[in-house]
């Protein structure tokens, strides 16, 4: 059994690589900066430090766009340098297994594959798992066995509801809401309410720290701009108008969730509502959803422990346990 072995979960915001050889998790952001359109000047969590502060010549890009491949260039050089800075520099062959979301297209599956062929990365062989079911087993599921499970996981772009049963995906639906929309409504209440226009990484700042402040019960003070006078300024933001924008995007989650379970097999359904619902996602923690799930589906939600990370553990898994091997698939039509 080969030793070199990589697990690859792409996501939009992050990049999460399970390693082998030390049995780690690496993440980082999956951003990329471009100086004049050819010069990589950035990569990473250091190109992200620079998101929204970089001048014209500087493009700063997630080549990652609604959980698919928007720019295979740019992430071609992104997993090139993260697997060089995993294999020190000096990369060795290695067996590659990647996460892939159930709901996209045979052409858009085949591009994560031809992406890690292309990366000069000495790939042995590329093969694909689904995410979910990568999900569930880093939820510590046993997806192998006939018992229906209900995987929410809520990413940057996308949020993918899945039903798992026997090592499969039985039903899945893959919807644009995330992180990202969660930012951009809070930029969009604080901009209505205030006139205060606030750059992304605030608002995602102000989200990530919610659930401390209401503990604290004080507001969520924020830096920005303000749209009459034009200058900087300083406002404290109450809890209670993030709390509210966000809510109809926690609606349009729990809406399509209902809409999965009402085509759910009646022997799944039953699975489902003594299990209840496994919540992942590096957005699944935002304040009040989980309640809100709970309270629209009328099941139990059991949040994940490592929620950012859950699909490469899962992925971890696979590569350690001969028993999950199968749940992993080459893609037809393509040398190995």
């Amino acid at each position: 059994m080969a030793n070199n072995a990589f697990g690859i979960d792409l996501g939009t915001s992050n990049i999460k690589i399970y390693n082998r050889t030390d049995d780690s998790v690496f993440s980082e952001k999956n951003m990329i900066a471009i100086e004049n359109k050819k010069t990589l000047f950035a990569y990473g969590n250091s190109a992200f430090e620079m998101y929204e502060k970089a001048p014209g010549n500087i493009k700063i890009s997630y080549p990652l766009s609604n959980g698919v491949i928007a720019d295979i260039q740019n992430m071609e050089t992104l997993i090139k340098y993260f697997m060089g800075d995993l294999m020190k520099n000096n990369i060795k062959p290695a067996d590659y297994y990647i996460a892939v979301p159930w709901d996209v297209t045979e052409v858009e599956k085949r591009a994560f594959k031809d992406l890690i062929k292309e990366s000069n990365v000495k790939a042995r062989k590329v093969m694909v798992v689904d995410k979910a079911v990568a999900d569930g087993l880093g939820l510590g599921i046993d997806v192998k066995n006939s018992q229906g499970v209900l995987v929410v996981n809520v990413g940057f772009d996308t949020t993918e509801i899945s039903i798992l049963s026997l090592g499969g995906i039985v039903l899945s639906k893959l919807i644009k809401v995330g992180g990202r929309k969660f930012d951009e409504a809070i930029k969009a209440a604080i901009r209505r309410e205030y006139s205060l226009i606030i750059g992304g990484k605030t608002a995602e700042n102000v989200k990530i720290a919610l659930s401390e402040l209401e503990a604290q019960n004080c507001g969520a003070i924020v830096y920005g701009r303000d749209i009459v006078t034009g200058l900087p300024v300083e406002r404290e933001i109450p809890t209670s108008l993030v709390d509210d924008c966000m809510t109809e995007h926690f609606n349009t989650i729990i809406d399509n969730i209902k809409v999965i379970l009402e085509r759910t097999p009646p022997e799944l359904a039953a699975d489902i509502y003594r299990h209840g619902v496994y919540l992942t996602g590096g957005a699944s923690q935002v304040n009040k959803l989980a309640q809100l799930m709970s309270k629209g589906t009328g099941l139990k939600v059991n949040v994940s422990e490592h929620p950012s990370e859950s699909v490469a553990l899962g992925l971890a898994k696979i590569i350690n346990d001969d028993n999950y091997k199968s749940v992993a698939y080459a893609i037809e039509g393509m040398s190995k």
